[in-house]
């Protein structure tokens, strides 16, 4: 472990220090960050909403329909002044076949407020739809035409669909217009992906939501990408999902037991959920991306890992 490795640790450990006094010393200052957290993330995690879609042609290196899905997305950051680059999530190609054509689909996400400035002004809709075919042929090594064509309906396929695309396992993060190397987040990112409180009593630990992490600005076009890479694909973990009654016999929550064999620590776990799914990554390790079979309250999400039995269990209520 080099030096900077120490420090980022040491940092970390005085945080969980800062909480647990918190929890403490100041409970009710403890639950209302906690909320809030909870809060954030719940708005974060909302599932994309359809925008536009428009028709192109592909001219290499395979000739064919292309389909893109135009969406805003809360999780894409919002430009904060017009010298900003314009952030945008890319998903991955989709072909698709049914009984009227063959065509590929992929949808383009930019955060709401980019696309409202779009809607009552011509030119500027027209300059977002040239950024998306820019980006995708970027992204996906295609060769567009330049000449679309606005669809009748703002999606082709479901929203079910254009989510499962946009949150591919493979996740990288580029600069369009010249690569580099992207800075090391900082203490607050790095932590902000888990809201942990350590258990003596029991020696598990609570987690909460996660927190996106904003892409570091640079250039004049920022890609967040959802391309396959050659590593090796992460494994679905074992788990078991149930709807419980509460105590009351009335209301009911869902619960799921996720076993975590080779994870050590809650720190390697990445948790995100919405009303309609639940994402639980560990890096290189575990991917499991579930759809929930009721709609759920997000905001009473809780999640407990056992580190001796290295099983995670995840509880929310049905709406």
């Amino acid at each position: 472990m080099d030096v900077c490795d120490n420090a980022a640790l040491q940092q970390v450990n005085q945080f969980w220090s800062m909480l647990d006094d918190m929890s403490q010393n100041s409970p009710e200052e403890y639950r209302t960050f906690i909320e809030r957290q909870l809060r954030e993330g719940a708005e974060l995690y909302s599932p994309p909403q359809p925008h536009a879609c428009i028709r192109t042609n592909t001219l290499g290196p395979k000739e064919g329909i292309l389909y893109i899905n135009m969406c805003s997305w809360k999780r894409v950051p919002a430009m904060t002044s017009h010298s900003d680059p314009v952030p945008v999530c890319v998903g991955r190609l989709e072909s698709v076949t049914d009984d009227k054509e063959q065509y590929t689909v992929v949808d383009v996400a930019f955060s709401p407020e980019i696309l409202q400035t779009t809607e009552k002004d011509k030119q500027e809709r027209e300059k977002i739809h040239q950024l998306a075919l820019k980006f995708i042929q970027q992204q996906h090594s295609l060769n567009l035409s330049q000449h679309y064509k606005l669809n009748q309906d703002k999606i082709k396929g479901s929203i079910q669909d254009m989510k499962n695309r946009l949150m591919s396992p493979r996740q990288s993060k580029s600069v369009a217009n010249k690569p580099q190397s992207e800075p090391a987040p900082s203490l607050l990112q790095q932590i902000s992906s888990l809201r942990l409180a350590e258990s003596i009593e029991d020696s598990s630990i609570q987690l909460s939501l996660e927190q996106e992490k904003k892409p570091a600005r640079s250039g004049l076009i920022e890609v967040i990408s959802s391309t396959e890479s050659d590593q090796t694909q992460p494994q679905q973990p074992q788990h078991q999902l149930t709807i419980c009654p509460d105590s009351t016999g009335s209301a009911k929550y869902l619960e799921l037991n996720v076993e975590l064999p080779g994870v050590q620590s809650v720190s390697q776990c990445q948790l995100s959920i919405s009303q309609d799914d639940i994402l639980l990554e560990v890096e290189a390790i575990y991917y499991l991306h579930l759809w929930f079979p009721a709609a759920v309250k997000e905001e009473t999400c809780t999640a407990m890992f056992h580190k001796k039995k290295q099983i995670l269990t995840v509880t929310v209520t049905v709406l």
